[in-house]
């Protein structure tokens, strides 16, 4: 089981990329498992055709202790096994509290030793690090943490925090930084900054998407890129940065 997770400032297009992957990964025959952990609960609604998933944090709140596997988890495009860990009601109580108790119900129902998924991708909100955010670092959830990011300051700022917790982590045996994608927006001296960013995190830039109205149009209709343009340059894009996490997952040298 390769298991790995995806930070990013929210608005990045985090959940884009993760669920594009995801359905790159599911049409090679892999099992794939997505986990979003926003509150905003929307990761995985490109892979349901816009039907938004009803939220483990919801089904708990509903059903206590007896909300079964079957509810938390949703069959999406291509098979693939999504996730939505929710939220608080806005206003109250703690998003980061929500990953927690979402992640835990997991493990207590023992869904990856049910599912046997070969890859899980949990789609995180990179804009703050408090212990339900980095959860997913630290408690042995993911084994890689890929920072996805442009060259917009925020953006790099939000990345370079993310490395710093993982960092301040290495020396538990909890998840390594897997690399940096990069996600082009235009910004003057784009490139650079990254690289100047991955320099800084002791770690490199793996993949490289380039700006694509093709994303915006399959985002409007609640779709992936995988799905709705298969035989695009730009599902041609994705399938190339799925190399290059896999490889880097797995300790290879990535493509570039």
């Amino acid at each position: 089981m390769i298991k790995m997770a995806v930070y990013g400032k929210g608005g990045i297009g985090k959940s884009t990329t993760v669920s594009n992957l995801s359905a790159v990964f599911a049409r090679r025959g892999m099992k794939v498992m997505q986990i979003g952990c926003d509150p905003k609960a929307d990761s995985t609604i490109c892979l349901h055709g816009g039907r938004p998933a009803a939220t483990v944090l919801d089904l708990l709140r509903q059903k206590n202790k007896q909300v079964t596997l079957e509810e938390m988890v949703t069959e999406g495009y291509a098979g693939v096994l999504c996730v939505e860990a929710g939220g608080p009601t806005p206003g109250t109580g703690c998003a980061g509290r929500g990953i927690i108790a979402a992640l835990e119900a997991l493990t207590e129902k023992h869904a990856f030793d049910h599912y046997q998924p070969d890859i899980v991708l949990y789609d995180v909100l990179g804009d703050v690090v408090c212990g339900g955010f980095a959860m997913p670092i630290r408690e042995g959830y993911a084994e890689q943490v890929f920072l996805l990011t442009s060259g917009e300051n925020m953006a790099i700022h939000a990345a370079a925090n993310i490395a710093a917790a993982v960092e301040h982590f290495a020396d538990r045996g909890y998840a390594r930084l897997g690399g940096i994608i990069l996600n082009r927006r235009g910004v003057v001296r784009e490139e650079e900054k990254v690289e100047e960013l991955a320099q800084d995190v002791h770690s490199r830039i793996v993949g490289r998407l380039p700006f694509s109205e093709l994303v915006q149009q399959a985002a409007e209709q609640q779709k992936t890129v995988i799905e709705l343009f298969p035989e695009s340059e730009m599902a041609r894009e994705y399938e190339r940065l799925a190399d290059q996490v896999l490889a880097a997952a797995e300790g290879g040298k990535a493509l570039d």
